[in-house]
Order: structure tokens, then sequence, then C-alpha cells
């Protein structure tokens, strides 16, 4: 898999499997990504990323990544993690992938419903 930033100054590959592709509707989520943001995990030892990545450290627990030139939101890394979360939105098309959950659902904003029947989990931010 593939992807890039919207203006290309930030590539990335990966070679191994991916997991867990889902939604986040968290307070945090909602405005970096300006609605949802979906993403799938990747192994950190598996992805490679090319060009600059700017880190925001969004929580004590986590920072996220983007491209300095553009502003694309692209990752999200726990501290404690050895996994990574990629924007399923820069990935190149076809994925393959399908969402399997959403998540912070208790959190999502009031201006749209969850329509799909996919599982929806309440996990509510402090």
């Amino acid at each position: 898999m593939r992807g890039t930033c919207s203006c290309g100054a930030v590539s990335f590959v990966t070679g191994v499997p991916v997991r867990d592709p889902a939604a986040c509707h968290c307070g945090q989520c909602r405005k970096m990504s300006g609605h949802f943001w979906a993403s799938v995990n990747v192994p950190l030892d598996g992805l490679t990323i090319e060009g600059e990545v700017r880190w925001y450290e969004s929580s004590p627990a986590a920072k996220r990544g983007f491209c300095p030139v553009c502003g694309s939101s692209l990752f999200w890394k726990a501290h404690a993690e050895d996994e990574i979360a990629v924007a399923l939105g820069a990935l190149e098309a076809p994925t393959g992938l399908r969402l399997e959950r959403h998540i912070f659902v208790a959190d999502k904003g009031d201006y749209y419903d969850i329509t799909d029947s996919l599982p929806q989990e309440a996990l509510e931010n402090g």
C-alpha cells in the first residue's frame, strides 16, 4: 500500500498487513480532520515514510503527524504503541479495505448520524 499527502511532499509505503480499519468520532479527531478520522493500523517497522512529517503532541498519550507544506493529516501515534494509524484517505486506491467499526461514538458531532451497520463503541473521552 502506498499513500501521499495532498501535495505529494510526504509519501509512505507499507508491504506488511494492515489491520483494524476504523472511524474515530472523538472530539480531537473531528477537529483535526474536519469530520471524523478514518485510519488503519500499521506496524511501525513496516512503514517507510519519505519527506518531512511535522508532529503535534495532541495529548500526553499520543501525537499526530501531518505534512508541513499542505497540512494533510496523515498519522496518529500512541506513545506506548508499536503501531501507527495511517489515514485511509491518504492511501492510493484501490485499497481493498472496508471500515470495520466506529469508535468514540459517544463524542460524535451532533450534525450527523452513523447509519451503517458497523459496530459502534462508545469509548468516551475524559
